[in-house]
């Protein structure tokens, strides 16, 4: 029987060492835990008295915490009760209490599918798991016998959900006791020391569910590794390699036309300053003269202007500002509106009448003025000047 398992898990071993060739994601501490519950019914292999196999049949109840070290590997803990099913003798394990006994194991975990044929992204919805290790039994009664023993099991498992949280199995089992302390006679709590000795033993069946918590990759199992072969790796590189030589000859562009404008910059700064002497105005001769007051023009005074439109003409790249004066007479305010006024006007006369484009014309108004002429009233009156 040694012989067989060691066969059997050298066996199991070298298959999975060829069919993992998926790399997962790191399995953290706290990754890859689960949880469940499970019943079902347990029988002695054996007969032993009034009591054995189907004779004395006693329900059990168990928990299990697991973590799976890997895709094929993993450890599972099991804590046990099995009920009285008679309240007599007869009971499968010879005790009158309600809970015949306790069973604790602690076991290593083998999924037989990830093992021959590889982990794809995800738990098969089909999954034979394997399960072996050992414990400690307790049985209730007048003998209160303690034992180490050993257990051996196959879940039969469906994965459900969308992210396959969720497990569900049949697992068919295999007790035996491998040393006792106590007075009882019979089964794994019992008084026999042959190991795997079915006298010593029960067999059970069991349906259960587990829970598996969610990992840090995201999902509720073992995600599949993005890897890269070698050729990938290299033409990354070499895209890595030829963004940095055309940063590398930017940059260079870049400097090179810094220096060019601080050299640049630098002769500017350096080169003489040329001094450009702005040609003096000229005023021109003809001048349009007002009535005390007013300023429309009178018709006398449209000569001046057609001269000034006559001139413009000739040419074309001339433009000339219309001052406006007035007379001393009156308070400053209202002279300095007056002569806005009369600039404007003649700049009107020369844009409609003349059709001399209104931006070559500028105005201003500059109030009153008795310096242009020695008579007040010729002063009362609009000039024009070459720009």
């Amino acid at each position: 029987m040694k012989k067989l398992f060691v066969t059997l898990a050298a066996a199991m071993l070298t298959a999975s060492v060829f069919a993992q060739k998926t790399v997962v994601t790191a399995n953290k501490a706290g990754d890859n835990w689960y949880v469940g519950i499970n019943a079902g019914a347990a029988t002695p292999m054996q007969k032993w008295g009034d009591y054995g196999f189907f004779k004395g049949v006693a329900p059990k109840l168990g928990v299990r915490v697991g973590k799976n070290l890997t895709t094929v590997f993993g450890l599972a803990a099991d804590a046990d009760m099995y009920f009285g099913s008679k309240t007599d003798s007869k009971s499968m394990l010879g005790t009158k209490t309600f809970v015949n006994a306790i069973n604790l194991d602690l076991m290593g975990t083998a999924n037989l599918m990830n093992a021959f044929a590889g982990y794809k992204g995800e738990p098969r919805f089909f999954e034979i798991i394997a399960l072996g290790g050992f414990g400690w039994s307790h049985a209730f009664g007048v003998s209160k016998v303690n034992s180490i023993n050993s257990k051996i099991a196959l879940d039969f498992a469906l994965n459900l959900g969308a992210n396959k949280a969720w497990q569900v199995y049949i697992e068919p089992a295999a007790v035996f006791g491998l040393w006792s302390k106590g007075g009882a006679y019979g089964t794994q709590l019992g008084g026999h020391e042959a190991k795997f000795d079915s006298r010593n033993g029960i067999l059970q069946l069991s349906a259960g569910v587990n829970y598996k918590f969610g990992t840090s990759n995201g999902t509720h199992n073992f995600a599949v590794e993005q890897l890269r072969d070698q050729a990938e790796i290299d033409a990354l590189n070499a895209q890595i390699n030829d963004a940095r030589r055309q940063c590398d000859e930017k940059c260079a562009a870049r400097d090179a036309e810094i220096a060019r404008l601080k050299k640049a910059l630098q002769d500017c700064e350096n080169k003489p300053a040329q001094v450009v002497e702005k040609p003096a105005e000229t005023t021109l001769q003809p001048t349009v003269l007002f009535r005390q007051g007013k300023s429309k023009i009178d018709a006398a005074q449209y000569a001046p202007i057609e001269q000034i439109a006559h001139y413009m003409k000739n040419n074309p790249d001339v433009k000339v500002e219309i001052k406006g004066y007035a007379s001393p007479e009156g308070k400053a305010e209202f002279n300095q509106k007056l002569s806005e006024k009369r600039a404007e006007a003649v700049k009107n006369a020369l844009v409609k009448k003349y059709k001399i484009a209104a931006d070559r014309l500028t105005t201003v108004g500059c109030g009153a003025t008795d310096k242009l002429f020695e008579q007040v009233e010729f002063n009362r009156v609009a000039t024009f000047t070459d720009k």
